[in-house]
């Protein structure tokens, strides 16, 4: 029920798995141009959000995803169904911090974790500086509620960054559109409210932080910000715009990630 729950796909053959979780309006075919080349040497795990994509909408609970806790719950059971240990975790946007919080719950389950524009605190607050004021993230909140497929048209290019390219941007937008409007709002409220930076210092996995310019989910200084409260990690300013690299830029993503499994492996 739980590999159902959450659509879970598993391929690959190697000695690791690595799970591949989506961020927020998405699910798993946003890793279509990444996971695939880690089969020949992982076990490779993708799964959608409740809510998102093949998930099984009848399991979502507002009460038990009013918090990021409810979304890493998942990825423990879909972990220990599958008997994950020593496993990596590659987490986009939202995803990141989902992956942080179940590395934290279940130590050994995920010894590698890769967050993919992360973000602890969507909200400015004091001297921290997340990329939204209150009023901001209120008429983001209205927007979403008001009009959801006006949202994802509006919303989806300018997270995507690649104006160049409006293919990527109407990709996005497709998928923000497919998801369920009501999950969605909840989703978002979730996601842009949430603060886990006290987490980040709780993180024992060993970390990877790959950003991006001029992403206007997670600025620079907040994947900074990131890196520097997660002991030891690693930090990897992608030559690529936007929120998605996974989309815009997967060359840059598998380099980095296999870069940074390579380390572990010497």
């Amino acid at each position: 029920m739980i590999l159902q729950r959450n659509n879970v796909q598993v391929s690959g053959d190697g000695p690791r798995t690595i799970m591949f979780a989506h961020g927020f309006g998405c699910d798993q075919h946003m890793w279509d141009a990444v996971a695939p080349t880690f089969e020949n040497d992982h076990r490779v795990i993708l799964f959608d959000q409740v809510g998102a994509g093949g998930s099984d909408i009848s399991a979502y609970s507002s009460e038990k995803y009013a918090t990021l806790a409810g979304y890493a719950g998942d990825v423990v059971e879909i972990g220990r169904e599958l008997r994950l240990q020593n496993a990596i975790f590659v987490g986009h946007s939202v995803s990141a911090m989902i992956g942080a919080l179940a590395s934290i719950d279940v130590p050994g389950m995920f010894a590698d974790l890769v967050m993919v524009g992360p973000s602890p605190r969507y909200l400015n607050d004091g001297d921290y500086s997340g990329g939204f004021s209150k009023d901001q993230i209120d008429d983001l909140l209205t927007f979403l509620a008001d009009n959801h497929l006006g949202w994802s048209a509006a919303m989806a290019p300018a997270i995507m960054g690649n104006p160049d390219r409006p293919g990527l941007g109407e990709r996005l937008t497709a998928s923000f559109c497919a998801t369920d409007p009501a999950i969605a709002r909840d989703f978002a409220k979730v996601t842009f409210l949430s603060d886990n930076r006290a987490d980040l210092p709780l993180v024992t996995a060993r970390t990877l932080v790959l950003q991006c310019h001029q992403d206007i989910i997670a600025p620079i200084a907040v994947g900074e910000y990131v890196a520097d409260a997660i002991p030891g990690s690693r930090y990897v300013l992608l030559d690529a715009t936007g929120h998605c690299p996974n989309l815009s830029a997967p060359e840059q993503v598998i380099a980095a990630i296999r870069d940074f499994l390579h380390v572990r492996a010497d």
